[in-house]
């Protein structure tokens, strides 16, 4: 049987450094607070907003939240990014995507300064991304995975890693981070021919296509770790489940991450981890 890569355990642990980052910052008179900008009433906002206003609680960063209506005009967001980029006393600034006027998503994203985007929605912070600088911070689920690999001790340098997926929330922002880690990069995606083939080669398989229990037994071999970042609902088994089946894949290969309780369980820990990061770097 495959060792389960458990995000939860991860998260535990990156939350306790996260703790004790946090005290030592309070310290030095510095209380890092995290600003929430969420334009209208999204489900899914609300219920990650919730997440992670518990999680900042639980390690002590503080939270504030700007609530704008839906109908809100452009000019009105800016405005409102403006405030959060000038105000000293915010170090990190998560604005929920997509906004409910999509013609806004460019100009809103890039108001906001770098040095405050902790989830990586900023052309700033790619840029530091793909060229492994300290601009911005990289999108949360693509520092997620990097987390979970160090954790478990599992370096991809000199690997052979195969990404599913070219998204620049996930797989191109993580191809980067992994050959900045010297790791040998290959991306699949939708016109792609023969990924199975591919993946068959690769020491590292991470699934990041979004679309359910794709990538099945046929696209593994023994001793490959496997990062599956989709999280999908299954409506007829009412549950939710990666883009791997887990069932078929687990049996074959050395490790895998679950879903639930593997990058999604560690993506807000992270988002936490950039705000605290970004805290410490305003004394630098």
């Amino acid at each position: 049987m495959a060792q389960v890569l458990s995000g939860k355990e991860v998260a535990a642990a990156l939350n306790e450094r996260i703790a004790a980052e946090v005290e030592e910052l309070k310290a030095q008179g510095v209380e890092p607070t995290l600003a929430i900008l969420r334009v209208g009433e999204r489900a899914d906002d609300l219920s990650y907003e919730r997440g992670a206003t518990k999680r900042a609680d639980s390690v002590g960063v503080a939270v504030k939240k700007v609530v704008l209506p839906e109908d809100t005009d452009r000019a009105t967001l800016l405005a409102e990014i403006e405030k959060l980029n000038a105000d000293d006393s915010v170090h990190g600034v998560l604005m929920f995507r997509p906004l409910p006027n999509r013609d806004d998503d460019e100009a809103a994203r890039n108001a906001l300064a770098p040095e405050k985007d902790i989830d990586g929605i900023t052309d700033g912070s790619m840029v530091g991304v793909f060229a492994n600088t300290k601009q911005g911070f990289a999108p949360c689920t693509a520092q997620a995975c990097i987390e979970i690999l160090d954790h478990y001790g599992i370096d991809p340098k000199g690997k052979r890693v195969t990404i599913i997926g070219r998204s620049l929330v996930i797989g191109r922002p993580v191809a980067m981070m992994l050959m900045h880690r010297h790791a040998t990069i290959t991306i699949c995606h939708t016109r792609t021919i023969d990924i199975p083939s591919i993946t068959k080669e690769a020491d590292i398989v991470l699934a990041a296509a979004g679309v359910m229990e794709s990538v099945d037994a046929n696209y593994f071999k023994p001793g490959q770790i496997v990062i599956d970042v989709g999280i999908n609902w299954n409506e007829e088994k009412q549950k939710l489940c990666g883009d791997v089946k887990f069932d078929e894949v687990e049996p074959i290969v050395d490790a895998i991450t679950p879903v639930p309780g593997g990058v999604g369980s560690v993506t807000t820990s992270v988002l936490i981890s950039h705000v605290v990061e970004a805290a410490k770097r305003t004394l630098a």
